[in-house]
């Protein structure tokens, strides 16, 4: 196994650590095609060869035994003897289905919509225009309903790195005092079934767009957690369900700028009496130079929705407009936080 990119960047020459930075879009669209292709998911059985991983997959044998190859050489895979590869820790993480599994996440981000959107990225620097609305001539929510495939995989993406959030919020963060939490914009509802698998006596709303909707019912019965939680099919940007104790954001807030942040929040505000909490689960931005995955979500969110990371302090600024008073923010051990508020 391969140390850290970090620390083998760190140990090197400045030119040669230059290289590295420049060259690692390289390993990632190569780690793109093994996700795509589910070479993990055939290594699983056991070592094989370029060729037999070609046959299984229809590709080119030589060229996909130089991906192969190029992967081994940074850990992702390993050598296995007599020209066959093997799993590895890290290779392991695209497995389908693994508890975690990136694999979706990878197709997603290196090679779906968000790849060519990236390749844009000066559009946005120059202009601070959204680079994928630009690339692709629509926002990135109606190219999801155009393109139902991509935005399949997405949903997939987000999915299987939930999991992991999930239970880290549900480690921190007592929901067993509220009668009712309403998901807002809560997909095919991964934290609200966390939460009410975990609090037996709370209710819940699941609250996201109706094509969002449709997808989600199946999905409550078989976590068994149906009969507890309604689904509700709107626009966050017009109305949001009455009759929360709370309010539950994750991953939302960062997909919008400042104005239409605050009008969803003002329609949380609305829709919450005076002993309600706000609960958002987002990144937030350490104000030190240290490194924090945070600082490059936020140029994705650049590149594809027009959307920022925050701050605590642009948190407060953020709630305080829409009606909010900050009251803390819990530190997970993922890049995520959760940022907890209540109604001034």
């Amino acid at each position: 196994m391969s140390a850290p990119a970090n620390q083998l960047v760190n140990e090197q020459p400045a030119n040669v650590q230059m290289l590295q930075i420049i060259s690692g879009f390289w390993i990632s669209r190569a780690v793109y095609v093994i996700a795509k292709l589910g070479i993990p998911d055939l290594l699983k059985s056991g070592p094989k060869t370029a060729e037999e991983l070609a046959a299984a997959t229809k590709m080119h044998a030589p060229s996909l035994f130089r991906i192969l190859r190029a992967l081994t050489s940074v850990g992702v895979l390993s050598s296995a003897g007599g020209g066959r590869f093997a799993q590895t820790p890290v290779s392991e993480t695209l497995v389908t289905g693994a508890p975690g599994s990136l694999r979706w996440f990878a197709v997603s981000e290196l090679g779906q919509e968000h790849y060519p959107a990236w390749g844009n990225l000066m559009h946005s620097v120059k202009t601070g225009e959204i680079a994928f609305d630009n690339f692709f001539g629509v926002d990135i929510w109606k190219y999801f309903q155009q393109n139902p495939e991509d935005a399949a995989v997405f949903n997939d993406s987000m999915s299987s790195v939930t999991a992991a959030t999930n239970e880290a919020i549900l480690s921190l963060y007592d929901f067993s005092n509220f009668g009712t939490v309403v998901d807002v914009g809560g997909g095919h509802g991964g934290l609200i079934t966390s939460i009410l698998k975990s609090n037996p006596k709370v209710k819940g709303v699941l609250f996201d767009a109706p094509q969002v909707i449709e997808g989600a019912r199946p999905k409550l019965e078989a976590a068994g957690v149906a009969e507890r939680c309604e689904t509700v099919a709107g626009d966050f940007f017009k109305s949001v369900p009455a009759g929360g104790d709370a309010y539950v954001m994750k991953w939302i807030i960062h997909d919008w700028d400042d104005e239409k942040s605050i009008t969803i929040l003002r329609n949380c505000r609305s829709r919450m009496g005076a002993n309600g909490r706000l609960i958002l689960v987002d990144c937030v931005v350490p104000e030190t130079d240290e490194p924090h995955f945070s600082k490059f979500i936020d140029l994705n969110m650049l590149v594809m929705t027009g959307g920022k990371e925050r701050t605590a302090k642009e948190f407060e600024q953020l709630l305080s407009s829409a009606g909010f008073k900050l009251l803390r923010i819990i530190p997970t051990e993922l890049p995520t936080s959760i940022v907890e508020a209540q109604p001034m």
